[in-house]
C-alpha cells in the first residue's frame, strides 16, 4: 500500500473551508427557517422540489435524486411531513409499484410562507458575503464539482455497465 498523498496548506484550507461553512451555513439556514415557519432546511428542500414538479409530485426515485438522497432516507422523511399534513404518498395510476410523493394544499401554503426568510437567510449567509467575482467563481467551482460527482455516481450505477479489467487495461 502507498502512503497518501497528503494535502498541502492550500488543499486543506480549501478542504476545511468547504466542511465548515457547509454546515455553518445549512445551520443557520436551518434555524432561520425554523424560526420563520416551523419547517427545517430538509423539509423546505422536499417541498420546493415538489412545488417545482409537474402536478407537484414526484417519484421516490426522482425526488430522491434531485436531493441526492437514498430511497429509504426519503422514506422516512416523508412518513415525518405526512403526519404533519405537508404531502401525501400515493401509488402511480398506471404502475402500482411506484410510489410517488405529492405536495398537499397545507405544504404549499407553508412553502409560501416560509420562502421569503427563505431567500433572506440565503442571502444573509452566502449570496451577500461575497462580492460578485466571488459569487461567480463559487458558482463555476460548484457546477465543475457536482458534474464530476453526478458522472462518476453515473460510472458506477449498479444498472451501468462497468468497465471490465481488460478494457480498463488498454491503452487510451
Amino acid at each position: 500500500m502507498t502512503d497518501p498523498q497528503w494535502l498541502d496548506d492550500v488543499e486543506l484550507r480549501a478542504w476545511l473551508g468547504y466542511v465548515r461553512t457547509r454546515d455553518l451555513i445549512a445551520a443557520a439556514i436551518g434555524r432561520d427557517a425554523g424560526r420563520a415557519a416551523n419547517l427545517s432546511y430538509v423539509e423546505y428542500s422536499v417541498l420546493a422540489y415538489l412545488a417545482d414538479a409537474p402536478g407537484q409530485r414526484l417519484t421516490f426515485a426522482d425526488l430522491a435524486g434531485a436531493l441526492e438522497w437514498s430511497q429509504s432516507r426519503l422514506s422516512h422523511q416523508i412518513t415525518r411531513m405526512q403526519k404533519r399534513g405537508l404531502v401525501t404518498r400515493e401509488t402511480m395510476p398506471h404502475d402500482q409499484r411506484r410510489t410517488v410523493a405529492r405536495l398537499t394544499t397545507a405544504g404549499g401554503q407553508l412553502l409560501t410562507t416560509a420562502a421569503p426568510a427563505h431567500v433572506r437567510s440565503v442571502r444573509r449567509h452566502l449570496i451577500d458575503v461575497l462580492d460578485r467575482s466571488q459569487l461567480t467563481a463559487l458558482a463555476d467551482i460548484y457546477e465543475t464539482l457536482v458534474d464530476h460527482h453526478r458522472s462518476a455516481a453515473r460510472e458506477y450505477s449498479p444498472r451501468a455497465p462497468r468497465p471490465t479489467e481488460e478494457a480498463a487495461a488498454e491503452p487510451a
